[in-house]
Order: C-alpha cells, then structure tokens, then sequence
C-alpha cells in the first residue's frame, strides 16, 4: 500500500507497518472458520495509541478489510473504528450480520441488482429491496446518517421511514434505483431536518410533479448538494429558487431539462459559489439583455469545475460557458448533441480538463479537437446518441480515438463506443496512453473484425493487457477467438472486472480468464458460446469474486447444479424464461458469494440451487 493512501502519511513507520500488513493480510484471507484466525491470535506489538492512529487514517474500505485480519487486537480496534462500511452486493451478507460486527455505522453504500439489469435482462420484482436494511439499521443505528444506494429498490414507504427513524440523517444518494415516486422523496424533503445531500440520479421514479420540492420547511438551509437533474416532470421553480437562495452552502445543484436559460440565471445568481453545475436546457430564444445577464451569471461563478446538462444546446449560447470553463476539470456533454466545431470552440476554452463525457455525434474532428486542447485529460467517455439506428452516418471511428491518445498521454479511463476499429488503432492508442486502468472498447456492431484486414481484434486487446500493467476494468468487443482470452489470462495480472459480450470461440477462452487473473472479482458474459466446462473451472476462483454473470450462453441447468453441490458457500441464481425446460439450457445464472446463505425474497421466476 502507497503511503499517499494515508491522510498526511507522514510517519515513516506506519507506511512500513501497513506494506507488511498487505503481505501478511492475504495470507491470513484463506482462512476459512473464523473472521480471525489461530494464527492472528498474537497481541498487537503497537500501543493502543499508535494502533487508533494508523486505523483511523484509513479510508479504503479494503485496506480496513485487510486491517482486521492481522490479529483480534487489529480486529477488534477496526471494528469500533468503523463508521462507513461498503457493501457491493446486499444479498453478501445480511444487515443483522452488519450490526454486530460494526456498532457504530453512519454511512452506508449498498448495491443491488446485478449491472446487466440495466439491460433489461434480470426479471422485473427480481429483489434488492432496501427496507430490510432500514429496519434493522433503525434499531441498532439510529445515528445513521449517509444511504448511498445503487440498483437498489426503495418505496416510498421506505423513504419515509428513512426520514422518521434517523433524527440526523444528512444524505440520500439514489442511482438506478426503481420502486419510489416523487411522494418519496415528499417525505424526505418534510422531515429530513439536517439534510445536506438529496441526490436522485438517473432512476426509474414516477414521477408526480415537482411539487416535493415546496415541502422543504421554510426554515431549511442545510442543503449542500441537490441533484434532480433526469427527472422529467416541470418543477415549481419558485420553490427551487427559494430553496437556493436559503441554503448558502449550496454548492453542488444538478437540475432538469424544465429549467429555463432566465430560470438558470436566476439560480446562479442566488448560489455564486457553486462548484458543480447541472444546467437546464440551451434551447430557448435569449433577448440581447438576457443573454448578457446570463453570461454575467456564469462570470461570478468563479469556482465552478464540474459542467453537466445542456440537453439540446443551441450553440450560440455556448459563449456564455466560456468564463467558467477555464477553471472545469469536469465536463458532461452526454445529453448535449454537439458537433465537432461546437465542441471544438468550447474545448479552447478548458485547458484544465481532467474528464470529458461527449456523444458520437462530436465525431472524429471533434475528438482532433480533444486532442489538440486538453493535454491534462484523464478520463474519456463518448456514447451513442442513437445506438439502434444502424443507418446513422454519424459516429467516432478508430482515427478519433488515435487522435486523442496523442493529445492526452494522462489518459487511464476510456469508455468508447464506436462503429468500427482496427487492432493497429488499439495498439497505438495505448502505446500512447500505456497507464490505463479502465479500458471499455464497444464496437457497436456485434462480432465486427478488424475492418481493415478482417482479421479478429484479438491483436488489439492483446495489446491492451500487455502494455497496460494497471489495467483494472476491461470490456471487450468485436470478433474475437479464445486468443484474446488466453492473452487476459496471461498477462492482466491487476484485472478486477472483464465484461464479455458476443465473443469466445469454445470453453478454453473462459478457463484462461479464471485460472489467470488473480485479482478478478467480477466478471459479466453475455451472448458467448462457453458452457458447463467453462462455469466449472472457476470453483476455486468464485469465492474470492464478488459475482459471476452468464446470460445467453451454453450453460445448462445440470451444470448449475454441480456448481451449487461444489461451492455450498455460493449463491447460484438461474433466471430461467417462462416454458424453458426444466433441464435444459440456463438462461441467465447469477453467482456470488454470501455469508447470509440463500436469500429469501426470490421470485418465481428465480431458481436458488
């Protein structure tokens, strides 16, 4: 572990102490009874003093993990410690087991629902419902006050129950979440006296009207960060600018499309010292004067670094971004359809740019541009705008790519999705950028080659994982054989999840990755020709991921089976479609490790072996 991961790291001996305590930690992992081993046993040769110390500079919730294996004082020290605990899947352990091991909680990250459900592809009522947590958390942490939630279903009921159990609750974060409506989030506006964050991003709500945002008490003004921004209803924008300009610590506020440029100004206006801005839309016709005043808003915005929104800009209004756009390490323009010389006349502007969302329709000049302007840029993202219209002419192809490699050699986060690209395009670009951690390539076209020398793009991710040692996350696409995984297996020594989709050629493909990757906790596969020998080969690797996922592939129900009977220890789900045999193929399965044993709230449509 780097020191840098310690707040202020300055003594010499705790990094010292903590580099031994990853070695020794890894060891003691194996062990199978019992959270602290025969061997852990020994006393702690710190002082009680140094040993607060050290745990209390951790932030990692893996390091912490890794902390509590060393032996019972350690244990014992991190376990009172603890106020955030990080939980990536909520059917891996129940919340009765999280009370008593952590007595003190006051932040909670919970995941659901597997990643492929935002696909469509886990059956509707599937579960995640949060309010088991609720209830337990209510009685033993009634001092709770983050619930950072992702994939997760929450009623309204439960969000009431939220804001009347938790007297200090601060923050409410919910990501593709499903089950609530504005009423919800009604109540937490009403009784969540001391919130700071109420951020709704990006969920299935049914949503009511914007009237929510009027019960927030006419003596509140604790609100720090506000997030609406996907929401798709009017709101009552008296209410919002009233909130705004009571909450003077204001400083992150995401709205939606309903908002217009006059309504923007008046906002900004209230709440100069944003630093994060979700815009409304850049759509309608500004007077001379209101587009002045809108400008003068953006200028005494002097602290703002992250810019979001813009649906359907109109580029003349794109001027009045340029004062704040010096200063942005953050840019979203994945709900703006830009072209490349908009883009190219805003991106002049941002020589900070650290991370930058853009739809394909920028194309490839657009991305020459990226290239040309944002030499300190990290991450890039560029999305479909229409990703099932196959006659569209617009789109990124692998010469944008190449051209921002060049420009950007900070680059370790790409996810970008394409119409077509070649193996030598891949091998430049990270030839050029060899410190990726993140690498998502998706070829739009499923099972499409090189499309210059129709050879399979297994040269392109071979390139990838041998130059990019620190290669965490990798999605692959294209035609691809078993060669490319033999390459994953041999050489991504660091990849903790691989996300597979219309590729392989037979089960050996599959046993590469799993006999490889030591660190791999999650691997996604969808539309593959692996089967029972594939799933088979990783019983000594699946205790040590957080999930496996398999949809569409050769899998079979007896092969699920022996998996279940193998590893007692996992959880094999098989989402089967309605008339499938009961012996035949399965059709999705789900695999994850749990202390909690099987879980009770499966539906019908859900097989538990």
């Amino acid at each position: 572990m780097e020191s840098s991961e310690l707040k202020g790291g300055k003594d010499s001996q705790i990094s010292d102490e903590l580099s031994e305590l990853r070695m020794e930690s890894s060891e003691l992992k194996k062990a199978k009874d019992s959270p602290i081993s025969d061997e852990s046993n020994r006393r702690s040769s710190f002082p009680d003093e140094v040993l607060e110390r050290v745990i209390s500079l951790l932030n990692s919730h893996r390091d912490r993990s890794s902390v509590s294996l060393v032996c019972k004082d350690w244990y014992n020290m991190e376990r009172w410690s603890r106020t955030h605990i990080f939980i990536g899947n909520c059917y891996s352990v129940s919340p009765e087991i999280v009370a008593r091991r952590f007595p003190k909680i006051r932040s909670l990250t919970l995941k659901g629902k597997p990643r492929f459900s935002d696909f469509n592809l886990v059956p509707q009522n599937w579960g995640a419902d949060v309010h088991a947590w609720l209830v337990v958390f209510a009685a033993k942490y009634p001092f709770l006050e983050e619930l950072r939630l992702k994939r997760m279903t929450i009623s309204d009921a439960s969000l009431e129950f939220l804001a009347l159990s938790f007297p200090n609750f601060k923050a409410l974060s919910l990501l593709s979440c499903d089950g609530f409506s504005t009423n919800g989030l009604a109540a937490i506006a009403t009784h969540c006296k001391n919130l700071t964050e109420l951020d709704i991003h990006e969920n299935d709500i049914d949503d009511k009207g914007g009237g929510w945002l009027s019960c927030f008490p006419e003596s509140f003004t604790s609100l720090e960060v506000l997030n609406f921004a996907n929401m798709t209803s009017d709101i009552n924008f008296d209410a919002l600018e009233r909130l705004i300009s009571r909450c003077k610590s204001v400083r992150v506020l995401k709205v939606n499309r309903s908002i217009s440029l006059e309504q923007l100004q008046r906002l900004l206006a209230n709440a100069p010292q944003l630093t994060e801005l979700g815009t409304g839309s850049f759509t309608q016709e500004l007077a001379q004067r209101q587009y002045e005043e809108l400008e003068s808003a953006f200028n005494n915005c002097k602290n703002i670094h992250t810019l979001s929104g813009l649906w359907e800009v109109k580029g003349l209004y794109l001027p009045a971004l340029y004062p704040v756009s010096t200063h942005l390490t953050f840019l979203n323009l994945s709900y703006a359809v830009l072209q490349s010389d908009e883009l190219a006349k805003l991106l002049v502007h941002c020589p900070q740019l650290r991370r930058l969302w853009v739809l394909d329709t920028v194309e490839d000049k657009g991305l020459e541009a990226v290239g040309s302007n944002c030499p300190l840029l990290e991450e890039l993202r560029v999305f479909p705008a229409d990703p099932f219209d196959e006659e569209i002419v617009h789109g990124v192809t692998e010469a944008g790519f190449v051209a921002v490699s060049y420009g950007c050699p900070r680059l370790h986060y790409v996810l970008y999705f394409c119409r077509q690209m070649t193996n030598a395009a891949v091998a430049t670009v990270v030839q050029n950028c060899p410190d990726f951690t993140h690498f998502r390539l998706c070829i739009m076209t499923p099972g499409q080659p090189d499309y210059l020398t129709n050879e399979p793009m297994d040269e392109a991710f071979g390139a990838v994982v041998k130059t990019c040692t620190k290669l965490q996350r990798l999605s692959v696409s294209g035609y691809l054989t078993d060669l490319t995984f033999e390459y994953i297996g041999t050489y991504a020594k660091n990849l903790e999840t691989l996300s597979v989709a219309f590729a392989g050629s037979s089960d050996w493909g599959m046993q590469c990755v799993l006999g490889g990757c030591p660190k791999l906790r999650k691997l996604e596969i969808r539309d593959c020709p692996f089967g029972n020998a594939a799933l088979l080969s990783g019983l000594e690797k699946y205790e040590s991921m957080r999930s496996l996922w398999m949809s569409a592939c050769n899998v079979t129900m007896n092969g699920c089976r022996l998996l279940a009977r193998e590893m007692p220890r996992l959880n094999v789900e098989v989402m089967k479609e309605e008339g499938s045999d009961d012996d035949g193929r399965a059709d999705k399965v789900y695999v994850y490790r749990s202390i909690a044993g099987q879980r009770r709230d499966a539906p019908s449509s859900v097989l538990t072996l």
